[in-house]
Formats: C-alpha cells, sequence, structure tokens
C-alpha cells in the first residue's frame, strides 16, 4: 500500500465518515503487535462493560481479567479446547464488518443459567437442557450488547450485531461454521471470568481479521479525527500526512478551528448547604410541619423465593410457603421501610396487627433516610 493518503481516504477522515465501504488504512505502517495492542485495549474495555451488565443480571459481583490476545489459526484454538463448549456467534450488522465468537465453559454456563431462573448457583445439575440455553442466551445476548455499546463509544461510530446465535459444542470434530475455516487466522483473547463465590474459570472471544482490521482502521482513524476537534490544536500539529495544494485550498475552511473563541473563565465555588442535625430532627423540632403528610402502611406475613420454572407451574390452589414461622412476628412497613413489628388479630370481621415490638424514633428516622 501506498504511504500517501488517497483523496477518498482524506475526504472519509475529515467527514468522518466510517461506514464499512470506507477504504482501510491499515497496511504495512500497522505492525502485528500495534494490532495486539488495540485489539488487547477494545477487548478488555468492551469486556469491562460486559461484566458489569453480567453482574447486574445475576446479582452478584463479576470480574474480568486483563485479556491476552494472540494470533493463531482456528484449527489451533479447536485442538486446545476441552469439549462441551458454550459457543455464542455473533455477526455485526452495522458498524463493523465481519463476526467473532464467545466461548464459555458449559459447567460456567449452568451455574450463570441457575442464577437467572432464580437458584442460587449451587447446583448439581449437569444437564445443559433448551431451558438453560434459552436463560445463557438472553445473558450473552445483554452482554455481548453493552460490549458493543460500549465498543461504538471507543471507535466513534454505531455499531449494530444481529441477535447472537448460543449453541453448544459436543465436540470440537464437527464444529459447523459456514464462516470460519481450520486454516484462517485469527485473533484470540483470552479472559480470566470470576463470579463471586461460584466461578473461576477462562472465556474466550474470538476475532476473524475482518474484525480486527476494521477496529484498526477505525481506531487509527478516530485518533486523528479527535485532534482535530480540540479546539486550541493548529493545522501543524495535526499528526496527519501532508496534502497536495490543491486538496489544502479544497479543505482550507478547517482553517478556522484556529479562529474559535476561548472562553471566558467562570469563577466556581462550592455550594454550602446548612448542616442537618439528626438530633434536631429526633427531639421534635419542626415535625409538625409534616403531621398531615399520608404514608402507606403495609403487613408483610412472609416471603418466599421461588424460580421462574416454579413460578410458570403455578395454579389455582396452588400453595406458597412462605420463610414466616407461624409464632414469629409480622413485620410492620411504612413506606415500605420497617418501623415495628406485630401479630395477627381479628376486628369486626376484619384482618388487624397488634403491635408487640415498635422501634424506636431514632431508629424509624433512620430508616426513612436508607
Amino acid at each position: 500500500m501506498s504511504e500517501s493518503l488517497t483523496q477518498e481516504q482524506i475526504d472519509a477522515m475529515l467527514n468522518g465518515k466510517t461506514t464499512q465501504e470506507a477504504p482501510t488504512i491499515t497496511g504495512p505502517s500497522v505492525d502485528e503487535q500495534t494490532k495486539i495492542d488495540i485489539i488487547g485495549e477494545v477487548g478488555n474495555i468492551s469486556m469491562s462493560q460486559a461484566a458489569t451488565t453480567l453482574s447486574s443480571i445475576l446479582n452478584r459481583r463479576v470480574s474480568i481479567t486483563t485479556p491476552k490476545v494472540k494470533k493463531v489459526e482456528f484449527s489451533e484454538i479447536l485442538s486446545g479446547l476441552s469439549a462441551p463448549k458454550v459457543v455464542t456467534a455473533v455477526e455485526f450488522k452495522e458498524g463493523l464488518f465481519g463476526s467473532n465468537l464467545m466461548l464459555l465453559e458449559v459447567k460456567d454456563a449452568i451455574i450463570i443459567a441457575d442464577l437467572m431462573m432464580g437458584g442460587d448457583g449451587i447446583t448439581q445439575n449437569e444437564s445443559f437442557g433448551e431451558l438453560e440455553l434459552s436463560a445463557v442466551s438472553e445473558a450473552m445476548n445483554q452482554m455481548i450488547g453493552s460490549a458493543s455499546t460500549s465498543m461504538a463509544t471507543m471507535i466513534n461510530r454505531k455499531v449494530d450485531i444481529l441477535p447472537p446465535v448460543v449453541n453448544v459444542w459436543k465436540s470440537t470434530e464437527n464444529v459447523n461454521l459456514d464462516d470460519w475455516d481450520e486454516d484462517e487466522e485469527l485473533y484470540r483473547i483470552s479472559f480470566s471470568l470470576t463470579v463471586e463465590g461460584l466461578i473461576e474459570s477462562e472465556i474466550m472471544q474470538v476475532f476473524n481479521l475482518d474484525v480486527v482490521n476494521d477496529i484498526v482502521n477505525a481506531m487509527l482513524s478516530d485518533k486523528a479525527t479527535v485532534v482535530q476537534r480540540e479546539p486550541k490544536m493548529h493545522k501543524e500539529d495535526i499528526p496527519v500526512k501532508p496534502r497536495p495544494q490543491k486538496v489544502q485550498e479544497e479543505i482550507g475552511t478547517t482553517s478556522t478551528l484556529e479562529t474559535v473563541p476561548a472562553k471566558s473563565n467562570v469563577a466556581v465555588q462550592k455550594p454550602v448547604f446548612q448542616q442537618l442535625n439528626l438530633q434536631n430532627v429526633t427531639e421534635g423540632n419542626n415535625l409538625d410541619l409534616i403531621m398531615d403528610v399520608p404514608l402507606e402502611l403495609s403487613v408483610v406475613l412472609g416471603r418466599a423465593k421461588r424460580s421462574v420454572k416454579d413460578i410458570l407451574s403455578m395454579s389455582t390452589g396452588s400453595v406458597i410457603e412462605l420463610d414466616t414461622l407461624t409464632d414469629e412476628p409480622l413485620e410492620i412497613l411504612l413506606n415500605g421501610k420497617l418501623i415495628a413489628r406485630g401479630e395477627v388479630v381479628v376486628i369486626n370481621e376484619s384482618f388487624g396487627v397488634r403491635i408487640t415490638n415498635i422501634l424506636s424514633q431514632k431508629q424509624r428516622i433512620y430508616n426513612l433516610h436508607d
């Protein structure tokens, strides 16, 4: 590839065109280590966002370590895998060209599915059926969606994906992927995956060359774009190739960046608030001002935690066992906050609650602020 930029490349960089048809500038000038560094950084940030999404889904702390990136052939990846594996195939619809894979251990996928269906993740189930596959597909869909959003921010273009396809590789000898050849060179990105108290394993992401080249192209182009958008930068500071005189005349309007007026200095200071003294509140000062405010008072008989499967199997006449014993006091809540405990009584054919234990005024006020 020639070291000078074509007119189409210059127009694409200046106008912010980042379509898949835009000419690539990834060539001999981009060494292999630079590609690995860029892919590692993109994978690190996007998968960290995916880990945050998975954490919110599972209600468990999820962490993913710094990735290890290596360029290998697909056959080497297959020969190093221990089947079975849960594989999520993702094809980019917009913003990037190509596809990628995400590989997860089946035992880890079973734990994730159990957590999503209301379990505690400690399961003896070793089968991975349609129900578990559906749950993991939803988790992978949300993870990859958030990773794509993070990637779109980094490369400064819209990134959209087709619905991920999740399958189970029971054996690496009969892998059926139309877009992947065994002798094809790919980039393998390995992460250590930790789900609090349950999973200590590895998750793998595989990019084909089309995706890698497109990401590297976008990242390098984005760097040039960011520099040009700085209001205090001058033309001579922008790290782009020298342009012919004719091109300089055609894009001469970019020199208006130098005349952007600087914003005037504005004095900024911290706001000062009156000190809130909780002791004064508990003693009743100004408490009369809110005496007529209506509040919602409710009583909790007990609670139960059930899986989605159990909920869907319920019918008329089903009995739900609560975690509260018959002789235990009931919880009395004010706007969802515990203020007292009591027992059920019957008053004129209506249920009532006799208060047996009430929290102190200070504790009640603290609960209202929690």
